[in-house]
């Protein structure tokens, strides 16, 4: 099974990646960490890579197609979790023509769909442990009164920078202008579901599921 997971910054894209890679023995594929593992790897399209990110240039539609073309040709396992892209329809058109081309097919796309001014609430509000990653919430769940990390006792609490009401809204009208035409996309393809990503984790994870097992 190969699905693509859309919603905007901090809707929970990769906390039920995670979750469905545990759980179904399926692939993500991160841009970002793929990005990162192809200019650390040496090859002839990580050398192509680490020149364009050295360069400060935007990485080009055609080399994150390589690399996923790369992924699909490796071991399937349970499928593949496009987390990260397409994030436009010029891309979404690509990936359709790859899948095609390898084989493949996309059996579904789900949307966590947020309301913008809880998501800004829960994600301005939001803190890690630097030792592990545990998230916090100062609302829902605060950092520890002890100050230590209640999974792996580190006292290292983080903030992202970029985890500020100005820069997350900016963020979210990019993912608006740019992003949010692959629903309209999808929709006529038959492929979308949209699930409520400010439940609980576990009740995302089951509305996830229960779509996935139609």
């Amino acid at each position: 099974m190969n699905i693509i997971l859309l919603g905007p910054p901090g809707a929970g894209k990769g906390t039920q990646a995670h979750h469905l890679v545990a759980s179904r023995d399926m692939i993500q594929l991160s841009t970002g960490d793929m990005l990162r593992d192809a200019k650390d790897s040496g090859s002839e399209m990580g050398k192509v890579v680490a020149d364009v990110m050295a360069r400060g240039d935007l990485v080009t539609d055609e080399i994150v197609i390589g690399l996923i073309r790369e992924k699909l040709q490796g071991d399937k396992k349970g499928g593949f979790i496009f987390d990260g892209f397409p994030r436009t329809l010029p891309q979404a058109d690509a990936l359709g023509d790859l899948l095609a081309e390898q084989g493949e097919t996309l059996d579904a796309v789900i949307e966590l769909r947020v309301d913008d001014e809880a998501l800004v609430e829960r994600i301005t509000a939001r803190s890690t442990c630097g030792g592990c990653g545990e998230v916090y919430n100062d609302i829902t769940k605060p950092w520890p009164a002890d100050g230590k990390c209640a999974k792996c006792g580190s006292s290292d609490v983080k903030r992202r920078a970029d985890d500020n009401e100005d820069s997350l809204r900016n963020r979210l009208m990019e993912y608006y202008k740019k992003t949010s035409p692959l629903l309209g996309y999808y929709y006529a393809k038959d492929k979308l579901a949209s699930v409520d990503g400010l439940a609980e984790i576990a009740q995302v994870q089951s509305a996830i599921a229960s779509e996935l097992d139609k």
